[in-house]
C-alpha cells in the first residue's frame, strides 16, 4: 500500500435518534467525493465506504481496516442500472436475483468493466455488488452518485459492527466520519453468489437462503472453499478466509455447553457463554460465568449474535463458549459464521 497515508482524523458522529438528516448525508457524500473514508449502516452490518472508483480512496480502506489486499469488496450501488455499468456481462440469472432480492442482502459476483479499480477486486477479474435496503444507505449513494466500495467497518478479521459504538471501539482514529443509524437488523453479512461460468455458484452464506435462491434460478453450486490466512492469490470473494468475523477473545464451539464451562470455570477461567433456548431471557451472571441466552431461530439469533460477541469482548472474559447450532441448511450463514470464528489464531 505504499504511498497512502493513514488517517489520524478522529471520526465525528453524526446521529438523529429518528432520522439522519439531510445534513448527515449531505457531509458524508461530500467526503466520499474527496477521497475520505466514512461508516454507515446497512440492513445487515455497518460498512466502511470509499468512492469505488477512486483507487487511492480505496486504497486507504485496505490501511484502516489492515486487510490483505488479495480480499475483495463488496460494491455498493444505487440500483441495478448502476450495477450494470460497473459489470462486463448481466446473464438472465443476474436479472432474477436483482428483481427478487435487490435492494436487499444479495451481492451478485460478475464480470467487472476496466473503471472498476484493480484495488477493489483485490486484482481479480470480478466484482462484487450488492444494492442495499438500509434507508441511511441508500440515501448515501443517491446523495453521492458514485458506487461505494464498503466491507465491513472493522479490522480485517475480527467481529462486524452492527452499531456505530462497535465501529468506533475498532476504528476510531483510522476513518474520517461514522454515520450511527441505529443497530443493524439483520445481525451479519450478505449472501454472495457468482454467476460468472456455468451454474450460479454459492461463495459466502447469509442472510438470503440457498433455497430462497434456488426458488429463483434453479440449483446452485453449495461449495464453500475455505483459504488459508497466508494465500495471496485473489480472492472471489469478501468472507472466504478461514479464521474471520472473530471476537478478541477465544472462542469454542461445542456440542456440549455445560460441561465445557464448568471444565473452563474449574481452571480458574471467566467464561462467556451463547446458550440456545427457547425463550429469551436476560443474561445471569455468576463469578466466573456470563451466561447469554440465545433465540432458537436462524434468523433471530443471526441478528444477535454478533452485538453479544462484541458485549462480551467488552465484558474482558477469558473464553467464548457457543452451543453448537443445527446442521440444517436454514442454520448455515450462522455455522459458517461461528466457525470461521472458532479457528486459532
Amino acid at each position: 500500500m505504499s504511498g497512502v497515508t493513514r488517517t489520524e482524523t478522529v471520526p465525528a458522529f453524526e446521529t438523529n435518534s429518528e432520522k439522519l438528516n439531510g445534513g448527515s448525508i449531505a457531509r458524508s457524500a461530500g467526503l466520499l467525493l474527496e477521497g475520505k473514508l466514512v461508516a454507515f449502516p446497512t440492513e445487515t452490518v455497518y460498512g466502511l465506504g470509499a468512492n469505488a472508483l477512486n483507487p487511492d480512496a480505496v486504497a486507504r480502506i485496505f490501511v484502516a481496516k489492515e486487510r490483505p489486499t488479495y480480499n475483495p469488496l463488496i460494491v455498493h450501488v444505487a440500483d441495478t442500472l448502476a450495477a450494470k455499468a460497473l459489470v462486463l456481462d448481466w446473464p438472465e440469472a443476474a436479472d432474477l436475483l436483482s428483481e427478487v432480492f435487490w435492494p436487499g442482502a444479495l451481492t451478485l459476483v460478475l464480470l467487472k468493466r476496466g473503471q472498476v479499480p484493480d484495488t477493489v477486486t483485490g486484482g481479480g477479474p470480478t466484482v462484487a455488488l450488492r444494492v442495499p435496503s438500509h434507508p441511511v444507505a441508500h440515501a448515501l449513494l443517491r446523495s453521492a452518485g458514485i458506487p461505494i466500495a464498503a466491507p465491513s467497518a472493522n479490522r480485517s478479521g475480527r467481529l462486524s459492527p452492527t452499531t456505530s459504538d462497535h465501529v468506533l471501539r475498532s476504528l476510531y482514529g483510522r476513518i474520517d466520519l461514522v454515520l450511527d443509524g441505529g443497530p443493524t437488523s439483520g445481525g451479519i453479512e450478505s449472501t454472495v453468489v457468482s454467476l460468472v461460468g456455468g451454474m450460479p455458484r454459492l461463495l459466502r452464506p447469509g442472510l438470503i437462503g440457498s433455497a430462497e435462491i434456488e426458488a429463483v434460478v434453479g440449483p446452485i453450486e453449495r461449495m464453500l472453499p475455505l483459504h488459508s490466512n497466508l494465500d495471496s492469490a485473489a480472492l472471489l470473494s469478501p468472507g472466504m478466509l478461514d479464521r474471520h468475523y472473530a471476537p478478541r477473545t477465544p472462542l469454542e464451539l461445542t456440542a456440549d455447553g455445560p460441561q465445557r464451562v464448568e471444565e473452563l470455570g474449574s481452571q480458574g477461567l471467566r467464561v462467556g457463554w451463547l446458550r440456545r433456548s427457547d425463550t429469551l431471557e436476560a443474561v445471569s451472571e455468576s463469578d466466573r460465568v456470563i451466561r447469554v441466552e440465545m433465540r432458537r431461530d436462524a434468523a433471530g439469533y443471526a441478528a444477535q449474535v454478533y452485538a453479544e460477541l462484541h458485549a462480551l469482548d467488552a465484558r474482558g472474559v477469558d473464553r467464548i463458549v457457543v452451543d453448537a447450532v443445527p446442521e440444517t441448511e436454514e442454520w448455515l450463514a450462522v455455522r459458517d459464521r461461528l466457525q470461521r470464528a472458532s479457528v486459532p489464531e
